[in-house]
């Protein structure tokens, strides 16, 4: 089934449409462009539906996320150094999540740069994706909205057919929950093991929230299960854009 089949029958639905309930082919192609590393892991059930299913993933970090690393965490007090702890975490978390390392690209990005657009043009060119899942651009995060308008740019500039899944964040204003993945404590369990290899941020989130990045996510998940009216405790949502030769179609 061609992607452009797919997002039809997909799209026809009313929503929100339950991804976990739906038959994907597992011949469409998956691309994650997150901007920071650790947004991989706070979809890690959506993106642990398709790895079981069958489809390819490739994953791309955008930026090294290292003003997120407090100074002397880890010994490290130069950006390359706290770049390659925020690394190193995602890598620790892809092995452990099951994702080739071989489909891990760290792009190390500088908005405002002009190598920018063509790093992660290469990318997406590269794997040719079917569904693109990216921060929705609604959002309070400066690299969420400029990663959504980069890749939306790309797809737009390269004249993709492409489903693109806007995930939920805790950071995002609003959002259209078009498509859902509920879960529930023992995947909630599995994810939380996922995100405590962040360290860096664990501990920055405790020093700052008083939290970790675990229960920070998880507590913005299980708001998405409660505002759905759902059974299950947790759920990781998303706002679809179907782009068609370029073209926004929904």
């Amino acid at each position: 089934m061609t992607i452009q089949h797919f997002a039809m029958e997909f799209l026809s639905r009313q929503r929100p449409v339950e991804l976990s309930a739906t038959s994907i082919p597992k011949t469409l192609r998956v691309a994650i462009t997150a901007p920071h590393p650790d947004d991989f892991d706070a979809i890690a059930v959506t993106m642990r539906m398709l790895h079981r299913n069958g489809n390819t993933i490739d994953l791309a970090v955008l930026t090294s996320g290292m003003s997120g690393v407090d100074d002397g965490f880890g010994g490290a007090n130069t950006p390359t150094a706290k770049a390659r702890i925020r690394e190193e975490e995602q890598r620790a978390s892809c092995q452990l999540f099951g994702l080739d390392l071989s489909h891990v690209q760290f792009l190390r990005l500088k908005y405002g740069d002009d190598h920018n657009g063509s790093a992660a043009e290469e990318f997406i060119k590269h794997v040719r994706p079917d569904l693109i899942f990216l921060p929705h651009g609604n959002d309070s995060n400066l690299a969420h909205q400029r990663t959504h308008d980069l890749i939306t740019d790309i797809v737009k500039k390269s004249k993709l057919a492409a489903l693109l899944f806007l995930n939920e964040d805790p950071k995002t204003v609003s959002i259209r929950r078009d498509a859902i993945v509920p879960f529930g404590k023992a995947e909630a369990e599995w994810k939380t093991r996922l995100l405590r290899l962040h360290a860096s941020q664990q501990a920055r989130n405790m020093r700052t929230r008083g939290h970790g990045i675990d229960e920070r996510i998880l507590s913005s998940n299980r708001k998405t299960a409660t505002a759905l009216g759902i059974e299950s405790e947790y759920c990781e949502a998303f706002e679809l854009a179907y782009f068609e030769h370029g073209d926004l179609v929904t």
